[in-house]
């Protein structure tokens, strides 16, 4: 379902510390957190495309919003909106999600983690060096890449999920498309659900994921890995993405899954070219209208190879920091990265520097 308007928050700063938390130095809170806008971009489908002008916060509550009046109140409200606990963990700071690949042929890692004990090996070290999360993936969902089998995947990453939960309180999320690979992991001790079709994949993860409990983090791709790059079309790519994360979050609360257990993706590189990525990495502040925490992906991903010329994933990772501290700074809660301690140490000093205090700084 396609809505006719969205808002998306500019003018982002670090809130005064200590301040009203309804209301700060003329801006407002972005999604509960230590940021606010004091601006908006307001867009609107048209048949000729899409319209965009930006306006203050003034202009927001004088102007007369027509027949967009009631959805404008609700963006607005869900914008602002403190996000929920995630599986305990709090959303009030930049999140890392480490990458543990238990997969032959993912694109950046592929076999280097060729056992269950040099995953979980590596699982601890990435705890170690700041993750608040890990996130244990056995298919690799690479463009081009092949379909793994169910006792395949289960092989992969069982053994590591129970590995990792006897030896941290970490959060484990598992990386699956198969409602039978959630089951198992649940009951093996992963706190979140990590699907890239947006539970779109297999006939049974709604329920399989409903029945669970745990969050799941709903990621928006265009097509199957195999094919999904070869030729994706849009009408406004940050437009259709927003649309099919809503439809996906309403489908889910309505399936028993609570919208304060759903996590939105954009999903950089599925079913996307380069300037698709760069417009979605552009308007990353507008998925705060979904009303859940938003997750980047963008690590060591084509893309930055595409924009600085750097075919070897593995010397993309100041590329990948530029893109996690960019989202941060439009309010992402979490990002998703394979070079944890690098990622931490930038994300460390940005904290400093915007708030202009060393206090706060893990």
């Amino acid at each position: 379902m396609q809505r006719s308007i969205y808002i998306r928050p500019l003018g982002i700063y670090a809130a005064r510390q200590g301040s009203d938390p309804t209301e700060t130095w003329g801006g407002l809170p972005l999604a509960g957190g230590p940021l606010a806008f004091s601006a908006l971009e307001i867009l609107e489908r048209s048949p000729g495309g899409t319209l965009r002008r930006t306006i203050g916060l003034g202009d927001l509550f004088e102007r007369d919003w027509g027949r967009n009046t009631l959805a404008a109140s609700d963006l607005l409200e869900e914008i602002r909106a403190p996000r929920a606990r995630l599986a305990g963990l709090s959303l009030d700071r930049p999140r890392i999600m480490g990458i543990v690949n238990v997969t032959p042929d993912s694109f950046s890692d592929g076999g280097q983690l060729d056992s269950a004990a040099a995953a979980v090996a590596h699982g601890l070290a990435l705890a170690e060096a700041g993750a608040d999360i890990l996130d244990i993936g056995g298919e690799s969902t690479r463009p081009g890449a092949e379909y793994v089998g169910l006792e395949a995947e289960l092989k992969r990453v069982i053994p590591v999920i129970e590995g990792l939960r006897a030896k941290t309180d970490k959060l484990i999320s598992i990386d699956t498309r198969k409602a039978e690979v959630m089951r198992r992991a649940a009951e093996a001790g992963a706190d979140i659900l990590n699907d890239v079709s947006g539970l779109t994949h297999d006939p049974l993860s709604l329920q399989v994921a409903a029945e669970s409990g745990l969050p799941v983090m709903l990621m928006h791709a265009q097509g199957d890995p195999k094919t999904m790059n070869d030729n994706p079309q849009y009408s406004d790519v940050v437009l259709d993405v927003f649309d099919f994360l809503e439809q996906r979050i309403r489908t889910c609360v309505a399936a028993g899954i609570p919208k304060s257990k759903l996590i939105a993706d954009p999903g950089i590189g599925f079913g996307k070219h380069l300037h698709h990525n760069v417009a979605v990495l552009n308007a990353m502040s507008l998925y705060h209208g979904l009303g859940v925490p938003v997750l980047l992906g963008a690590s060591r991903k084509k893309l930055i190879g595409q924009l600085c010329n750097v075919d070897d994933p593995r010397a993309r990772v100041p590329g990948s920091i530029a893109a996690a501290l960019h989202s941060i700074s439009q309010g992402v809660q979490i990002v998703r990265v394979h070079d944890v301690a690098e990622t931490r140490q930038a994300v460390a000093v940005w904290e400093a520097a915007q708030a202009g205090s060393e206090s706060n700084v893990l």
